[in-house]
């Protein structure tokens, strides 16, 4: 199988240095920068349980160079995923799966559970730039359960966890889903198959749409949010918010917020993916996991004050420092 990782990141790092690593695949990097840099002269290099995993790597910034593969695994910053659409099709052969595996509510999320009117997300592809460049017949969805950085370029450490979620969107069982399954499991990743990944998006996002930004804006940790009883009710009205969209959307949340808090403060001083973004100056992923559930809300009748106001301030702040859009700029 030739595999393609889109954006050799935190996350994609780590699933590139991993499936290299085994030797079951041809795995290749679309990468830019100091990273396409680092992975010419260093191939994968990946952290974790105290030692260096290390693998050749066959990397580059134009997509003809790498040729057409069986499955593509995008791993960028939510910003920079429409551009990366634009420049895909050089990768995709007739049955090329494609394996988003990012942050927040994906472009296709609403297509079929919504009326056909209604299913277009403005607040992700704005004009359709995604859908086109991807067709939806391609996607795999994908939810990541791990915690990973970049210390530097090229090197991913990795912090915890290892759970991948992979599922058809319409919830059907498929040879191809069973076919990533299994290489993920080869390369050590607790991978499992999902006739439910929209219900598992929309978990892990009812988890951490508030942690993330409230942490971007403050500077704190998890554990210190949590402890401020202000922030922490702020936070809890915003979950509900986002639960009573997912019973809307078909995908209800058995547990309260305060239930997932506690699972959240296990994490002790942890810094969320956002809160590593707005420290390192990358852009902001607020569209997808924040101002979306607002748009969702709005599609089906729910009220968010307080995911509105979650995201004005998360876009104010953003803005203010420059890693959100400026519509006045």
């Amino acid at each position: 199988m030739r595999v393609c990782i889109v954006g050799a990141g935190a996350i994609g790092g780590f699933i590139g240095a991993r499936l290299a690593a085994t030797g079951a695949c041809a795995v290749s990097a679309l990468a830019r920068g100091a990273t396409l840099a680092a992975l010419q002269s260093h191939g994968w290099r990946l952290r974790q349980d105290g030692g260096l995993l290390q693998a050749p790597a066959m990397a580059s910034d134009r997509a003809e160079a790498l040729g057409r593969q069986d499955l593509v695994v995008i791993a960028v910053k939510g910003p920079a995923l429409p551009a990366v659409a634009d420049g895909l099709a050089p990768l995709l052969g007739p049955d090329t799966a494609v394996l988003p595996a990012m942050n927040g509510v994906p472009w296709w999320f609403a297509h079929g559970i919504l009326p056909p009117e209604q299913a277009s997300l403005a607040t992700i592809d704005p004009d359709g730039r995604i859908a086109r460049g991807i067709p939806a017949a391609r996607v795999v969805g994908c939810v990541v359960h791990a915690s990973t950085s970049t210390p530097e370029p090229g090197v991913v450490q990795h912090h915890m966890g290892g759970g991948l979620i992979i599922g058809e969107p319409d919830g059907s069982a498929s040879d191809r889903v069973e076919r990533i399954v299994a290489l993920l499991a080869q390369a050590g990743f607790d991978a499992t198959a999902s006739r439910t990944i929209r219900h598992d998006i929309w978990y892990k996002l009812w988890g951490n749409m508030t942690m993330n930004p409230v942490s971007a804006i403050t500077g704190a940790t998890v554990d210190r949010i949590l402890d401020d009883p202000l922030v922490r009710r702020f936070c809890s009205d915003a979950m509900d918010e986002a639960a009573r969209i997912g019973r809307e959307l078909g995908c209800a949340i058995d547990q309260s917020a305060e239930d997932r808090h506690a699972v959240t403060r296990k994490l002790g001083a942890f810094k969320s993916s956002m809160l590593q973004d707005a420290q390192a100056g990358r852009p902001l992923e607020l569209d997808a996991i924040v101002a979306v559930v607002r748009e969702l809300g709005q599609k089906v009748g729910v009220p968010t004050p307080s995911i509105d106001a979650l995201f004005g301030l998360a876009r104010l702040y953003g803005r203010a420092h420059g890693l959100y859009p400026d519509v006045s700029a």
